[in-house]
């Protein structure tokens, strides 16, 4: 619990600290489809298949911040940082850092508690490794779409 606490109060420092790109309403809209995407992914592969889970498996109210509080803002930071106006080989190569990063990160939420909360099941990080980006695309998707609906908005298009 100690690391899972110790994450999201560092994740969520940054993300506010750091974010100069996104509005209020975005971040809030950022927030909302992480934490819904990530609970729906969950429900298959975590509540039904079994392949990972947040400290015991099965639902558990102890695992709840990590579904809600711990991924948004990584996502936040993410796309703070992602560079849109650059070429598709700076875009690609910030992918992989991410999902390096995030794997590293993972291996290291499998460590035992009170550092780790993490446990795999039937998963391995490589299936994270080949998940992260297609996830992170979709992410970034939701973001230009809420984008373009903003603009809409100002626009006085709704």
């Amino acid at each position: 619990m100690i690391g899972l606490i110790i994450a999201i109060i560092a994740f969520n420092l940054i993300a506010f600290i750091v974010n100069k790109r996104l509005t209020a309403n975005q971040i809030v809209h950022i927030w909302i489809f992480t934490t819904a995407f990530q609970l729906t992914f969950d429900l298959y592969v975590n509540f039904k298949y079994h392949g990972y889970w947040y400290f015991t498996k099965g639902v558990d109210w102890k695992a709840f911040p990590a579904h809600a509080i711990l991924i948004p803002p990584v996502n936040i930071i993410f796309l703070n940082w992602f560079p849109y106006r650059n070429l598709l080989s700076k875009k690609i190569i910030y992918f992989i850092y991410w999902d390096i990063a995030l794997v590293l990160y993972e291996v290291l939420t499998l460590l035992p508690e009170p550092w780790g909360y993490f446990r795999y099941g039937w998963w391995d990080w490589w299936y994270s490794a080949a998940i992260n980006p297609i996830l992170l695309m979709i992410l970034l998707g939701y973001y230009k779409w809420t984008c373009k609906l903003e603009e809409k908005i100002v626009r006085g298009q709704s």
